[in-house]
């Protein structure tokens, strides 16, 4: 038995894998890097383009911003955490974990554009416009961004995960 007590010897812990626990921190870093700085701080505050949630009242758009503020920091924070984590266990590959942020803004993005803009649609980037060159822009950029993180990832994968 190992330490805890609960797993059989020669059995792989995903968890304590400093590799992949660094890989977790930077996408989780990136992700809510996405949704707190760029999406919430610029479009939801300071542009004042749209609400996470606009197809209710103005008190549930700003009730919906709190809960995705609170979400979208607490990604940010459990990613340092992990970072940390990661670092206390072995040398931290900045290469790799930058890879990884990228991959998790660019991922986030994605995911924000196609499934709460397009297939949910409980908001756009912005209204009454024509929302071609925003959706271009934003899944473009994203699509971008993602690509980037995943080639860097790719290409400061170790030995062991080949």
């Amino acid at each position: 038995m190992t330490s805890t007590g609960s797993r059989r010897a020669g059995t792989r812990d995903a968890g304590a894998d400093p590799i992949r626990r660094l890989v977790l921190a930077g996408v989780l870093f990136g992700a809510g890097i996405a949704a707190s700085v760029v999406d919430l701080f610029l479009f939801h505050l300071v542009l004042q383009w749209h609400h996470f949630y606009d197809l209710g009242t103005t008190e549930m758009a700003i009730a919906a911003d709190g809960f995705f503020h609170a979400v979208a920091w607490g990604m940010t924070v459990a990613g340092l955490f992990l970072l940390v984590d990661a670092r206390r266990r072995a040398p931290v590959r900045w290469a790799r974990w930058t890879g990884a942020v990228l991959a998790g803004l660019g991922g986030f993005q994605l995911l924000d554009a196609v499934v709460n803009h397009k297939l949910l649609g409980i908001h756009q980037v912005r209204y009454d416009v024509d929302l071609l060159p925003y959706d271009i822009a934003w899944i473009g950029s994203a699509i971008v961004v993602l690509a980037i993180g995943l080639v860097v990832l790719w290409r400061t994968r170790g030995r062991g995960e080949r």
